[in-house]
């Protein structure tokens, strides 16, 4: 326990977690991407957009949830990383029901898109536009060589889904790191109840002997 420890630390600050910056974009690409790729009175669609937003919202959620409840904060992080694996499997879905790859872990498109850090829906429609004029789509050689055979279809669903593909397992790993560091954090720190206690011993502590509760046990009633 630290000295003059806060009964609410300090909490929120979602907005700077990578992890939900890159699920804000995931967001923002799926949108785009069912509104151009899927039928708009689908279930898919709508699934698709409410698991890429549960992604988001949760994350945002459990940021705000952790100055009073570290379980509750594991918990909707943890709901944001099923959301988006569910999310992944319909991106995969889509690729396999037309018959289009879905690029290999040593695919050199996918680092080459996580060096380009894309920031908006934007920098990625340009990125994708580039490696569709390269006639890269399909089944492409590697970095820099051109595809054995030119491709019939459009390259574009291909190149938009399997780059979502890349965001989304950027963001489950930084979503995997996160929630390892709370559990890690719940297990030594405790919940709002230990804090709560610590609290109210530390200042037992600090006042004179004759003005101390001989109770020494923490309260039920929180």
């Amino acid at each position: 326990m630290t000295a003059n420890e806060p009964l609410i630390p300090k909490h929120g600050g979602y907005r700077k977690l990578r992890s939900f910056q890159v699920a804000q974009l995931i967001y923002d690409v799926t949108v785009r991407f069912c509104d151009r790729y899927v039928e708009k009175r689908s279930r898919t669609h709508d699934q698709m957009v409410q698991a890429a937003r549960s992604g988001v919202q949760n994350i945002a959620e459990g940021s705000q949830a952790s100055g009073t409840s570290k379980k509750t904060e594991l918990k909707l992080t943890n709901v944001a990383r099923a959301s988006l694996e569910e999310l992944r499997l319909d991106y995969e879905d889509f690729l396999r029901q037309r018959g289009l790859p879905i690029w290999t872990r040593d695919d050199p498109r996918r680092q080459a898109l996580i060096d380009r850090r894309c920031a908006t829906v934007d920098e990625l429609a340009a990125w994708v536009q580039e490696e569709n004029d390269r006639g890269r789509g399909g089944q492409s050689g590697p970095h820099g060589q051109k595809p054995s055979a030119p491709s019939t279809k459009s390259t574009s669903p291909e190149i938009a889904a399997n780059a979502a593909l890349v965001l989304l397992a950027v963001a489950c790993s930084l979503l995997d790191r996160q929630l390892a560091a709370q559990a890690k954090a719940f297990e030594t720190e405790g919940g709002f109840t230990e804090r709560l206690y610590r609290v109210r011993s530390e200042k037992r502590s600090s006042r004179p002997p004759s003005t101390r509760s001989t109770k020494s046990t923490p309260s039920t009633d929180d």
